[in-house]
């Protein structure tokens, strides 16, 4: 390996060949094509557990019944096209998180991403006999240290990796709508903080807890500055839309080739969280005040505020998905205009690694 090479990243018992998580894209984006993708060029893909029924014939009238088949299925495709690491993204504010976690952890997942919220009960789902590694994400140091005592005195276990989500990040963000611009806020500022946040844990246990950065890297040379920072390893998403094998219809990929800068918006969602998106018609509309009448045919996250909210976020991301952008919209990270062109994700990570190298030779 060359002074300059990407190096390994252990969770658990696991070992990755190279540091990059493909971060969870729910309702349906990042499925087995796109994990399994990822975890044979040596990352670990991810499978995004929310909505992940949405193509079952009974997921209107048997909501929690055809996300866990629909979970076992896409856990067991991933496993016969990978022999690499697999993980699922588990959100907390999920209204059928405890049986998501059970199923996947019956599936031998990998290992669990969990934010969205905090993860406290997680570990109660595994036992010794489970290999199964348990990776909270979080927005701030004190997230962090939350976690990990929590977790410390109740369960004498720790996180067996923690992914810090930058205001950079698509979808829905853990900060307020003023924080999102603030360097007090900055990944490069959190990243820090949570390594010193979760020291006197790996010394107390004698045992690394490694740190992964997520939320708006997009090049090998932003992989190698938070490296620098006390990184050792990073999520991605945003990279990973335009691929060929991501699970998303062409329509939806199509949107990110044909944003620009100024078409990333922050919206406010119905969940009570901000949300980075591709700006459209159907946000300007929800924007001018215009509703878009549904039937709330499941409550599936325990924040949604169904009386009052313009639109079903969930609906509104199903319909994006299978390309009809005109009744949904397309959540996305802050650097997802980059984008030019459609390529495998092979190639997404041969360019990554090649990145890293050269950024690495430029501060030697």
């Amino acid at each position: 390996m060359s002074p300059g090479s990407l190096k390994s990243l252990t969770i658990g018992s696991l070992t990755a060949k190279l540091p990059i998580i493909q971060g969870g894209m729910g309702i349906g984006i990042s499925l087995h094509g796109l994990a399994s993708a990822v975890a044979n060029e040596g990352g670990i893909g991810v499978i995004a557990t929310a909505g992940i029924g949405m193509n079952e014939p009974d997921f209107f009238n048997n909501y929690l019944e055809a996300n866990i088949r629909a979970l076992r299925n896409e856990i067991r495709k991933a496993r016969k096209l990978t022999k690499g690491i697999i993980g699922v993204n588990i959100m907390v504010a999920l209204s059928n998180f405890a049986d998501l976690v059970r199923t996947a952890v019956e599936e031998g997942i990998d290992a669990i991403f969990s934010g969205a919220g905090l993860p406290l009960s997680l570990p109660e789902y595994v036992n010794e006999t489970v290999k199964t590694g348990l990776v909270p994400i979080v927005s701030s140091a004190r997230a962090a240290g939350i976690i990990a005592k929590k977790w410390s005195e109740k369960y004498n276990r720790l996180p067996d990796a923690i992914v810090v989500e930058g205001p950079l990040a698509g979808g829905h963000l853990g900060f307020k709508e003023e924080m999102l611009g603030d360097p007090e806020y900055s990944l490069e500022k959190l990243i820090p903080e949570v390594v010193r946040a979760i020291k006197p844990y790996e010394e107390k246990y004698k045992r690394p807890i490694p740190v992964i950065a997520a939320g708006g890297i997009y090049t090998g040379a932003d992989i190698y500055r938070f490296f620098q920072l006390g990184a050792s390893g990073v999520q991605m998403a945003t990279r990973f839309v335009t691929t060929h094998e991501c699970d998303a219809s062409e329509k939806f990929k199509q949107a990110y080739l044909d944003s620009r800068k100024e078409d990333m918006v922050i919206i406010k969602s119905p969940v009570g969280m901000p949300g980075r998106a591709i700006r459209n018609t159907f946000l300007d509309e929800v924007g001018q005040g215009k509703r878009k009448p549904f039937k709330c045919p499941y409550h599936c996250l325990k924040t949604c505020d169904i009386k009052n909210t313009p639109y079903c976020i969930s609906l509104a991301l199903m319909n994006a998905k299978k390309g009809h952008l005109s009744s949904g919209f397309a959540f996305a990270g802050e650097n997802a205009y980059r984008a030019k062109e459609i390529v495998s994700v092979k190639e997404v990570i041969q360019a990554l690694v090649k990145e890293y190298e050269e950024a690495a030779l430029a501060h030697r």
